[in-house]
């Protein structure tokens, strides 16, 4: 493997001292003639000089790097989210570092320090991990921390949530609305605030109409790959198939899963929606391409990026701000896998 340019190595092509060429390539302003400022400058393009940021960071204890932990980019939602984040801090000169946690508390808090022990001073985590004991830590260090996405149940965590269960609610009565009451719930395991919360919308929307969930959970730890999520919605759907009476009506905890859903309903030879209307909660592109196009909740992923990431620049910028706990609120995107049935009863 070649050697990486050094400012020793320009110093001697240019025959000068290696404070020099530190202060002409990080524009210190220190006086240096024009043509010596200028054949340095050509010396480092040639050589593809890369300058030590983590050195400048180091020196100067600052770091234009921010860490992003997230479950898995796999998931497109977290795709999305990254997606703004980027953009936001491309457009501030900020470098963005992305851990995957993989579903692992403990994966998560060596991201966690890792992020530490490279000099970055701000963190956007969707924290999965049920002790927040060493985050607190790090944040009383002087780290700068926004949760988003999974509620932290700490005072002194500035979150970007989502409402849950209002979006479970919103996602019930739609198919209420429609005339289905065996509605089925398909959900990963409940281990997670979001799933709970989202089962919890389900469920009382269910109770307010008088009627009873039916709710089939994965009770499997995740080993998360790109189709766990509509695998189990597979599988899960088998369970759903073999209940008396049949649901008329599926609804699952995430998009992936409700193509896994959709997927096995085929192969059973089920049409949806004409015989299965299918509903699904993360609102990714990917369920406008499929047939039928998915009718499901938004989660505004993107838009959640790209305030986490402003805010986040903000606090690291040392703006007096008070703490906050900021809900964003779901939408319905109705397209074509819920059929209405009321005229059928």
């Amino acid at each position: 493997m070649k050697k990486q340019t050094t400012i020793h190595d320009i110093a001697k092509m240019a025959n000068v001292s290696s404070a020099t060429v530190s202060r002409v390539l990080s524009n210190s302003g220190y006086p240096v003639s024009k043509e010596l400022k200028e054949r340095i400058q050509r010396i480092a393009k040639e050589a593809n000089y890369i300058p030590n940021m983590l050195g400048k960071q180091l020196k100067k204890n600052t770091s234009q790097t921010i860490g992003v932990i997230i479950p898995s980019i796999i998931n497109p939602f977290y795709s999305s989210v990254i997606f703004g984040v980027e953009e936001i801090a491309r457009q501030n000169g900020f470098t963005v570092i992305v851990c995957n946690s993989l579903q692992d508390p403990s994966l998560e808090e060596e991201y966690i320090r890792t992020i530490m022990e490279k000099q970055v001073k701000g963190l956007i985590i969707s924290s999965i991990s049920t002790n927040k004991e060493h985050l607190k830590q790090l944040i009383q260090m002087g780290l700068n921390v926004i949760a988003i996405d999974q509620k932290i149940e700490e005072d002194n965590i500035n979150q970007i949530e989502f409402d849950y269960h209002k979006a479970g609610c919103l996602a019930t009565r739609y198919l209420l609305e429609h005339g289905h009451r065996l509605i089925g719930y398909v959900t990963s395991k409940l281990d997670r605030p979001s799933r709970r919360s989202i089962y919890e919308g389900y469920a009382a929307a269910m109770k307010d109409a008088g009627l009873k969930p039916l709710v089939v959970e994965s009770q499997t730890d995740e080993v998360y790959n790109a189709i766990t999520d509509f695998d189990t919605g597979k599988q899960l759907t088998k369970k759903l198939l073999n209940q008396s009476p049949r649901p008329t009506a599926i609804f699952a905890c995430n998009d992936m899963m409700a193509f896994g859903v959709i997927n096995e309903l085929s192969r059973c030879d089920i049409q949806v929606p004409q015989q299965m209307s299918v509903m699904g909660f993360d609102g990714i592109d990917v369920g406008e391409m499929i047939h039928p196009p998915l009718t499901t909740i938004k989660q505004p992923d993107y838009e959640m990026g790209k305030m986490a990431c402003k805010m986040l620049l903000d606090m690291m910028n040392g703006e007096d701000s008070p703490m906050f706990d900021i809900t964003l609120q779901p939408k319905l995107l109705e397209r074509k896998s819920v059929m209405d049935i009321r005229s059928e009863q």
